[in-house]
């Protein structure tokens, strides 16, 4: 089996509060807004996160996004108006920090999630 892309989903339960929080944590507007209730934002060549309305699962997801600087990345959110976690140490030199969107839907960003020994 092949894949051509992964889609990351955050159901949420008002799509505009969403989208303008989306918005601020991606630093630009949604690539697409194919339909009512579901905006895309094209994060990598074949990842792409997507908001959608669904009242019912709002707030259950968990997205990770990897990031080269994650004191970068916490800097230029913190300018945006947003706020993480405290930064948590993972094995090896892997280090994480977490976001929530309006719903609640958990946004972590990682740095060094993956080393060239295994």
């Amino acid at each position: 089996m092949s894949f051509t892309h992964v889609l990351a989903v955050a159901p949420v339960s008002d799509m505009e509060p969403a989208v303008v929080w989306y918005e601020r944590l991606l630093g630009r507007p949604a690539d697409a807004r194919p339909m009512a209730g579901l905006a895309d934002w094209h994060v990598a060549p074949s990842g792409w996160i997507q908001v959608y309305v669904s009242p019912e699962h709002a707030g259950a997801s968990l997205l990770n996004l990897v990031v080269d600087d994650l004191d970068r990345a916490l800097s230029d959110l913190a300018d945006r108006g947003i706020t993480a976690g405290p930064v948590q140490p993972g094995s090896r030199n892997v280090r994480f920090a977490a976001v929530r969107d309006p719903d609640g839907n958990r946004v972590t960003l990682i740095e060094n999630p993956v080393t060239s020994d295994g």
